[in-house]
């Protein structure tokens, strides 16, 4: 009976001997074989590139890539980002913040481009007594020197307390947009007293945005105009075909100092 039951068992020992074998064999051949891919991971640069790669081309500067944040959806935006300032923002708060100082921006640079209009097309009683022919930067150094004079003027110290007032007060809107809180669309403050934008704000709010950019850049010319020659924007243009010395008789002190370096080597200003 004994050799019978090993006689049984040997081909089960054996059957399963071999069975061991094959399968350590399959495992050491298998590691010289090529494996199923495995996903590429990419690095955070290389995502990035590919990523920019994908990217639609700018509709302001054509050579360049869109940021994916400027996807078009809010007022004036043609891709112009070429810093990609948007892409760095942590989240949509931050985005909309840069929204409002534009158009914070933009609508002071209108008020003061329309200013900078009217003091060459309308004299207001007393400005005469006051500042003579002086404008612009002209009558901000003459305030500026009657305040350091001890004279009962206190127009910039007026001028920052209403304005940084409201400031203050329109602070909490920006903060609940910056935050969130509310839905509440950049440079929106409820003042429609005309009622301009209740048949198409979309429309209204990208002229706003156009007008504050061009209105920037107006008044940024409209100064440089005025430290160089001494005149307003009106009074500049009406005397483009005419130049003359124009630097020597400026107001303050900028122009003569561009004169004493430029003079000698370029033609008069105007």
């Amino acid at each position: 009976p004994h050799f019978t039951v090993a006689t049984s068992a040997q081909p089960s020992i054996t059957m399963f001997t071999r069975a061991a074998i094959l399968a350590a064999m399959a495992a050491s051949a298998s590691a010289f074989m090529s494996g199923p891919a495995m996903p590429m991971v990419k690095s955070g640069r290389t995502a990035a590139v590919s990523n920019m790669q994908m990217q639609q081309k700018s509709a302001a500067i054509p050579f360049l890539e869109c940021p994916p944040k400027l996807d078009g959806s809010v007022p004036g935006d043609i891709g112009f980002d070429p810093l990609w300032v948007s892409s760095m923002l942590p989240d949509a708060g931050y985005f909309k913040f840069l929204q409002e100082a534009e158009i914070k921006h933009g609508r002071v640079a209108m008020l003061a481009a329309a200013g900078a209009i009217a003091q060459d097309l309308f004299t207001f009683p007393g400005t005469e007594a006051t500042f003579g022919k002086l404008k612009m930067t002209g009558a901000h150094d003459a305030i500026l020197k009657m305040e350091g004079q001890g004279k009962n003027v206190a127009t910039f110290h007026q001028m920052l307390l209403w304005l940084g007032l409201l400031e203050v007060v329109s602070a909490f809107a920006t903060i609940q947009m910056f935050t969130g809180a509310t839905e509440r669309a950049p440079g929106d403050f409820g003042f429609d007293p005309l009622g301009m934008g209740k048949k198409d704000m979309k429309t209204m709010r990208l002229k706003e945005v156009k007008n504050g950019r061009l209105a920037m850049i107006g008044i940024g010319g409209m100064v440089h105009h005025y430290i160089l020659t001494g005149k307003g924007p009106v009074e500049f243009l009406g005397g483009i075909p005419n130049y003359k010395s124009c630097v020597e008789h400026a107001p303050t002190a900028l122009p003569a100092l561009y004169n004493q370096v430029v003079g000698p080597v370029l033609p008069k200003i105007c």
